[in-house]
């Protein structure tokens, strides 16, 4: 079983029963194809960015469950025709997978190895004529073949 987060944004102008009555449907949804709910946050009523069907505010709820990955697409399917939900998305919880993943990442840093003592001294002894002189380019090599 995997998990997810079910995000919903039911209408901000129902009743106290009637918001109930519907998140109820969404959490029947959820264990009618055998998920099972972890978690529920409450968000409260909170304005939307822009009106939606005339209304300006909803009412939000994060509901964490486990389900399988077939039992996605029929929750989904289910969730569009239920009055008063104006907006859902389900996601993956991955939150435990991407920590996992970073603990079996090699160390992809690099540390340059440290110069020797006769290294340096040989870096610094060149000449002036090869440190002087440009390196050629394109233009320079097209104008010496005119």
């Amino acid at each position: 079983m995997n998990k997810y987060e079910l995000a919903v944004a039911v209408n901000g102008q129902l009743e106290a029963d009637a918001k109930n009555a519907v998140l109820e449907k969404v959490r029947g949804l959820i264990t009618r194809f055998g998920g099972t709910i972890t978690s529920e946050d409450d968000w409260g009523r909170k304005r939307f960015a822009y009106e939606v069907h005339k209304v300006k505010e909803g009412y939000y709820v994060f509901i964490k469950f486990q389900a399988g990955p077939e039992a996605i697409a029929e929750i989904e399917h289910r969730i569009r025709i239920v009055e008063n939900v104006f907006r859902y998305l389900i996601v993956s919880d991955e939150k435990e997978l991407s920590v996992k993943h970073e603990e079996e990442k090699p160390d992809t840093s690099y540390d340059a190895p440290a110069k020797s003592a006769s290294e340096d001294e040989s870096a610094g002894t060149e000449t002036e004529d090869e440190g002087s002189q440009p390196e050629k380019t394109a233009e320079d090599s097209a104008e010496a073949a005119e």
